[in-house]
């Protein structure tokens, strides 16, 4: 079982900056292929970026490319998420997810899940 605790949502001017956290209870943190996705009201969870266990491969959603950077600390158990030059359309409930092993190019087998927090993006 892997519990996972985001931190780092609030709200923040269009263009402005955030860095989410995820910290994760996982013994085998390394070897868990890491995510973020976000969720609107009345739309679907959308995958925004992930990050392979130990090589640090990373794969994102086309909107956010150039603009999000996913990372991780093995050594601390934690993922992050820098956002920059963020968008009102950025505005979205983010959460932290994970799955043993797995390749961050297949955006689909996460088994857990953060609660969320919330980002919000005014214009």
């Amino acid at each position: 079982q892997v519990q996972l605790l985001e931190s780092g949502g609030g709200l923040v001017q269009a263009g402005g900056s955030l860095r989410l956290s995820c910290a994760a209870s996982a013994r085998t943190f390394s070897r868990h292929t890491m995510g973020w996705f976000r969720q609107t009201p009345g739309k679907e969870r959308e995958f925004v970026a992930a990050i392979s266990g130990s090589s640090g491969v990373t794969n994102y959603l086309d909107s956010v490319k150039g603009r999000f950077t996913i990372y991780r600390d093995n050594a601390k158990n934690t993922v992050y998420l820098q956002m920059n030059i963020l968008k009102p359309d950025d505005t979205a409930v983010y959460y932290c997810a994970a799955k043993a092993g797995g390749v961050p190019w297949v955006v689909s087998g996460y088994d857990y899940w953060g609660q969320g927090t919330q980002v919000t993006v005014s214009p």
